[in-house]
C-alpha cells in the first residue's frame, strides 16, 4: 500500500497493492493493521455505494459536524471523479484552500479525507460507481453543504464546459463564509 500526502497533507492519497492474472485480480482495498502502521488508526463503521449514471454529475461539498463528524476513504470501482477536499478548520493556515485529485478504477487509487475536511467529487466518466467507508454513521441533523461553487474556494473542476448535475440540496448550498459551524484547527486536527 502507497500512502501519498496531497498539497493539504492530511488528506492522502492511497494506492493498494493489485495483484492479476489469468482469472481477473485481488486486492486487500482496507486493511485495519496496515492502515494503522500507516499512522490512520481508525474504524469505519458504515460502507457507501454512489451511483451516478452520467458524466458532470457532482456530489457535495459535504461534510458532518461532531459528534458524528467522519473520516472518509474513497475509492471508485468503476469510472472515475474528480475528488476534493477543502480544509474547514477555522485557524488551521490551510483554512478555505483544496486539493484535488482524480480517482478511477482504472488507477485504483483511493482518497483519505479526514474530519474537519469537506468532501465531494465530480463524475468524469459515465456509470461511475463510488464506494467510500466512513468513520461514524450518518446523522441528517448533523449534515452540512457548502456550495461547490464558493469563490472564496475557487475550486478548479474539470467540468469541460458542460453544466454539472447537482441534488436540490446541492444547489442552493450556502457559500463557507456563511457556515456558522465548522471545525476548529488544534495544531494536529479537527475539535468540535
Amino acid at each position: 500500500m502507497l500512502v501519498t500526502p496531497q498539497s493539504l497533507p492530511e488528506v492522502l492519497e492511497i494506492a493498494p497493492a493489485k495483484f492479476g492474472d489469468a482469472r481477473g485480480f485481488f486486492s486487500e482495498t482496507y486493511n485495519a493493521k496496515k492502515f494503522s502502521d500507516a499512522g490512520l488508526p481508525m474504524a469505519f463503521v458504515q460502507d457507501n455505494h454512489s451511483f451516478s449514471a452520467a458524466r458532470g454529475v457532482l456530489r457535495g461539498l459535504h461534510y458532518q459536524l461532531p459528534p458524528f463528524a467522519q473520516d472518509k476513504l474513497v475509492r471508485v470501482i468503476k469510472g472515475a471523479i474528480f475528488d476534493v477536499a477543502v480544509d474547514i478548520r477555522r485557524g488551521s493556515p490551510r483554512f478555505g484552500k483544496w486539493c484535488g485529485r482524480t480517482i478511477s478504477a482504472l488507477a485504483w487509487n483511493q482518497m483519505f479525507v479526514p474530519k474537519g475536511f469537506a468532501h465531494g467529487f465530480l463524475t468524469l466518466e459515465p456509470d461511475t460507481e463510488v464506494i467510500y467507508k466512513v468513520s461514524d454513521l450518518y446523522s441528517p441533523e448533523h449534515e452540512r453543504a457548502i456550495h461547490f461553487a464558493d469563490p472564496d474556494i475557487a475550486i478548479d473542476w474539470p467540468i469541460g464546459g458542460i453544466e454539472p448535475t447537482l441534488s436540490d440540496k446541492d444547489s442552493v448550498a450556502p457559500f463557507l463564509k456563511d457556515q456558522p459551524e465548522l471545525f476548529q484547527f488544534s495544531g494536529e486536527g479537527a475539535s468540535p
